[in-house]
């Protein structure tokens, strides 16, 4: 997994995160939902990147 895709998808998790924090605290459950939406993308591009490095190896 390249540096730049790893920060790319931390980056996309943290946003996420947020995201559903603020949904929470503001109580709108659309935006929770986009925050937890956001962070199953990054980590199904993590999962993607993690299985490309082991076909490289």
């Amino acid at each position: 997994m390249g540096f730049d895709d790893k920060i790319a998808n931390a980056s996309e998790d943290a946003a996420g995160k947020l995201k559903e924090g603020a949904g929470r605290a503001t109580d709108d459950e659309r935006l929770e939902a986009e925050g937890r939406n956001d962070q199953a993308k990054a980590s199904l591009k993590q999962a993607g990147e993690k299985i490309k490095d082991a076909f490289k190896s």
